[in-house]
């Protein structure tokens, strides 16, 4: 939330909060509304202006719980270390399902996001780099979607199983550190190994190598980076689905068709 102060009289001018919502509210309006209060300060000539984060369509009302208020958030989450922490990531006020009404569950959706984000973007890079890399004859490796068939040290119904028990168990001291956060920043086993007392979702230490801060910049450009690659991961899906062929694949043979290989020809094809 950006604030500008300047020499004027004795109001405070802030977005009226309300309750409404992208399906039921006044989304209608596209004037700006502002609720108007008595300054406290001691200085007889001032007045200060709150203006709203960015909304992710002009003129739409964002959910009163989504208001970007450090107040609230503060309130949310109660790990709060100074004031960037207190702004939301991402926080566009998209919500149209209402997810985020009870804090609660905002302080579970957010780390969710987050985490399925990261995901993501390692599944993305999974996905295209290896189809690149044989594609110019740097290595050979199967496809993203016949990867399941190849062998491996053991049978993919093991390898499940190994999987589920290590995800499991990572999950729940994830939820762990959420309801009661640096709970887990103590190995359980190794006790000489820790991770220093940061906000929840940026662990630091040995998953932070390049000693990247978590400004409040950089957790804005993760998310969005974050969102595209699952968009992105569920578009290679689909495009399998539909051509058969892998993302690197389909984009080469647009270019060497640009005019007849495009998704209208795809279509065309059912």
């Amino acid at each position: 939330m950006a604030a500008v102060t300047t020499q004027a009289s004795l109001a405070v001018f802030r977005p009226c909060t309300s309750k409404s919502r992208f399906l039921t509210g006044s989304s209608g309006k596209l004037s700006r509304e502002f609720c108007i209060k008595t300054s406290s300060s001691s200085s007889p000539n001032s007045f200060k202006v709150e203006a709203r984060k960015g909304e992710w369509l002009l003129g739409l009302a964002s959910p009163g719980y989504l208001n970007g208020s450090i107040m609230e958030l503060a309130c949310f989450f109660n790990y709060c270390v100074n004031i960037d922490d207190c702004n939301l990531p991402g926080d566009n006020g998209f919500d149209p399902l209402g997810l985020a009404e009870d804090p609660e569950n905002l302080k579970w959706f957010i780390q969710a996001e987050l985490v399925n984000g990261r995901w993501a973007m390692l599944g993305v890079a999974g996905m295209l780099l290896p189809e690149v890399f044989t594609k110019i004859g740097i290595i050979n490796v199967p496809e993203w979607y016949d990867a399941g068939k190849a062998e491996y040290f053991a049978s993919s119904s093991t390898i499940f199983v190994i999987e589920f028990i290590l995800f499991h168990y990572i999950e729940i001291r994830r939820w762990q550190d959420i309801k009661n956060p640096g709970s887990v920043n103590r190995d359980p086993i190794f006790k000489s190994y820790s991770l220093p007392p940061n906000e929840v979702g940026y662990p630091g230490g040995i998953f932070n190598p390049l000693n990247f801060a978590p400004t409040l910049e950089a957790k804005e450009k993760e998310i969005a980076n974050g969102r595209l690659a699952m968009l992105a991961f569920l578009g290679f899906v689909v495009q399998h689905n539909v051509t058969g062929k892998g993302p690197f694949e389909n984009l080469l043979q647009h270019i060497s068709d640009p005019w007849h290989n495009t998704i209208v020809q795809t279509f065309e094809g059912f």
